[in-house]
């Protein structure tokens, strides 16, 4: 996109199209402020969860605990493609910072909450801010960074969000030992106000003024239909059995909400997510792999912890540490790749690597055993992080490529909201293929002992663990094991399909990848490289 009008050579700030060249010094400061923002709204799931045993500790209402996560997950879900379209219909930047004034309302809200009660209702705006600062993020590397470009400065977000993962417990337990439980929201003010501040300042994008009225039906329909997802996700084969009532309703709201948002989808006006971008091949296949990510991803990271506390004797500490290698590999291949894709334009080679690397490292980790030593362990979890790291940033960039600019918001809203469903099935998938096992084998191995042991849950944590007999911990050691490795072997079948898609992707010649970007073909279903669309499209008044 052209430099806006008003906004001449000199004007301070970034300017949509910039190619990171022309004002280093304005584009580092954006990006700066965009990674402390994927960084609030990664780390602070990390951090609250080392900090839990002592927010109950203080507030009670132990019954609602896993509410507190629920509430964020579920409102960061439901409004992720809202706030794609707005960006989208409104202008990117002014979302954004709302996004950001949501989220540090509920941390600031959430540091003050006096009862379990409103921490989970404090922790659900917090989430609302949070969907729009994964997806503004996103979506202003879109506008700013053509997509040649564009692989570098991804790769650095993917490299945030590992940083989250290792540092966020980390974190946690610190603040929550030398300052407070409190501590642990009121930290997100002064960092989400650098980044508020950075960006006014800073950032200069067009201004839309769309006089279409948001979806507000679809939105609705949306919102039940991922809100009964996530309930079903999250309370099947824990809260309720899977073939309970409340499940079956929750599915059934779920479908019907689903159909009835798809069918509204085609006859509205400014649809909330248009079904046209998924006609595009590529875009489809990257939803897909994104899917299959989160899936892959937030299933390894839960029971990986699980597998070296209860089998190799780790402390609750060390085994998130014991994660750095996969955490590393994915953090330096998105970094990587990000820089390769820039130096030559070419992206497909990494979500087929992506995939065959994901595919044979999960089929590793379900060799493990009783037996398996933490080097090796390591060097299998190495092997997964590479494959995420291939694929983390690639199908946001290749999701980007294959729309327009007036759809850069729904493309990024929808595959981030496709990663988070994925997180949520492979959570609960994973999970329930693992407690069953778990309390087949401790049933199997220590009888009626065992039984009783997992009969509220197959997850012991190292007080429960130690306080075990002998044989009853030998044969939970021997249970944990046969868990991990039906969890790991089913994400390793997963994994497959994300390799088979992506061996289906069409290289679309990224723009800004040399004279013949211009006029870069189709992906295969009539949607060339949006950036060249957008790039004939007027520009509308700088913020």
């Amino acid at each position: 996109m052209a430099d806006t009008p008003g906004a001449g050579a000199d004007a301070p700030g970034v300017q949509a199209g910039e190619a990171g060249g022309k004002q280093p010094r304005s584009v580092r400061v954006v990006l700066l402020a965009l990674m402390i923002a994927m960084m609030l709204a990664m780390l602070d799931n990390m951090i609250i969860g080392t900090a839990m045993p002592t927010i109950v500790g203080e507030l009670g209402g132990l019954e609602h605990l896993s509410w507190v996560v629920t509430a964020y997950t579920l409102a960061t879900a439901a409004s992720t493609p809202l706030w794609g379209k707005i960006g989208d219909m409104y202008g990117r930047k002014g979302s954004f910072m709302t996004s950001i004034v949501i989220f540090l309302i509920g941390s600031a809200l959430s540091g003050m909450a006096q009862d379990m009660g409103q921490l989970i209702g404090f922790r659900a705006v917090q989430g609302l801010g949070a969907g729009g600062l994964m997806v503004g993020v996103m979506a202003i590397i879109g506008d700013l960074i053509p997509p040649r470009e564009r692989g570098k400065y991804q790769g650095m977000m993917a490299g945030v969000m590992a940083l989250a993962m290792i540092g966020g417990p980390l974190v946690g337990g610190t603040i929550t030992d030398h300052w407070g439980w409190r501590w642990s929201f009121y930290i997100n003010i002064p960092l989400g106000a650098v980044a508020l501040v950075a960006v006014s300042a800073v950032l200069h994008l067009p201004k839309k003024r769309s006089q279409a009225r948001i979806d507000y039906l679809g939105a609705a329909l949306l919102t039940v239909g991922i809100t009964a997802i996530v309930l079903v996700t999250t309370w099947g084969g824990t809260e309720y059995a899977w073939t309970s009532a409340r499940i079956m309703e929750l599915i059934g709201i779920g479908v019907t909400a689903l159909v009835g948002f798809v069918f509204w989808q085609t006859r509205a006006a400014e649809p909330i997510m248009p079904l046209h971008i998924f006609r595009s091949r590529n875009f489809a296949l990257m939803s897909l792999i994104g899917f299959i990510v989160g899936f892959v991803m937030f299933g390894a990271t839960l029971f990986l912890p699980l597998y070296q506390q209860a089998v190799q004797g780790a402390s609750a500490t060390n085994s998130g540490l014991l994660l750095l290698p996969m955490l590393g590999a994915m953090l330096v291949t998105s970094i990587v790749a990000g820089r390769v894709t820039t130096s030559t334009g070419r992206y497909k080679v990494f979500p087929v690597v992506g995939g065959a690397l994901m595919t044979v490292g999960l089929y590793l980790l379900s060799l493990m055993d009783t037996d398996t030593s933490r080097l090796t362990s390591g060097v299998y979890m190495a092997v997964v992080g590479l494959g995420m790291g291939c694929l983390m940033q690639i199908t946001m960039l290749v999701a980007q490529n294959s729309v327009e600019m007036k759809d850069m918001g729904v493309a990024s809203s929808s595959t981030t909201l496709f990663r988070t469903l994925g997180s949520s099935f492979g959570v609960a998938i994973m999970g329930a293929l693992f407690n069953h096992r778990v309390q087949d084998v401790m049933a199997e191995k220590a009888g009626a002992l065992g039984s009783e042991v997992t009969e509220q849950s197959a997850q012991l944590d190292a007080a429960s663990l130690a306080q075990l007999p002998e044989a009853a911990r030998v044969a939970y050691q021997d249970a944990v094991s046969s868990g991990t490795h039906g969890a790991f072997l089913l994400g390793a079948l997963v994994a497959v399909v994300a390799l088979v898609a992506a061996v289906f992707v069409k290289e679309v010649p990224l723009k800004g990848a040399g004279p013949k970007a211009a006029d870069a073909p189709a992906d295969g279903d009539g949607h060339g490289d949006g950036d060249t669309a957008a790039a004939k499209a007027p520009v509308t008044e700088a913020v």
